[in-house]
């Protein structure tokens, strides 16, 4: 009986969540789990978590590496992996996941609570902070991979 090596099945996860089609239809995915809290609509609530678990396998690998998410999803993986950082933290760019995390519990609560005006901007910034820590984070990776020094 062969296993597949933790690396292999790693390597397959990522390549395939590369593809910009899984990460730009995961972004709504937030808003969408907001909503559905505030309608207590838990059919909705459940199946954006299954999309969430879901969506990254279910893309073929991109061809190139030249759309924006593709970059995002791979500086991702290098952040976390080769460079051995977390997502949340105080220094920066954590701290705009950080703040887009804290963002999503504001939205959340607001949401239980029904204040859609409070739901709604919460979860404007935590969308927006969120591809603002990424963008930091291409920006790193297309560094690295130029072999230049870094922006910051």
């Amino acid at each position: 009986m062969t296993t597949l090596r933790t690396d292999s099945v790693r390597d397959w996860f990522w390549t395939r969540h590369a593809n910009p089609k899984s990460g730009w239809s995961r972004v709504p995915t937030g808003a969408v789990i907001v909503y559905a809290v505030y309608q207590r609509d838990w059919r909705l609530l459940i199946a954006a978590f299954l999309w969430t678990l879901v969506n990254p396998v279910l893309f073929a690998p991109p061809e190139n590496e030249d759309a924006w998410m593709t970059r995002a999803v791979l500086a991702e993986r290098w952040w976390l992996t080769e460079e051995a950082n977390g997502t949340m933290g105080l220094g920066y760019p954590n701290v705009c996941n950080t703040g887009g995390a804290l963002a999503s519990v504001v939205a959340l609560y607001a949401a239980w609570r029904r204040r859609p005006a409070t739901a709604a901007v919460a979860t404007i910034t935590m969308g927006g902070l969120k591809l603002c820590w990424l963008r930091e984070l291409v920006q790193e990776y297309d560094v690295r991979k130029a072999g230049t020094s870094s922006p910051r």
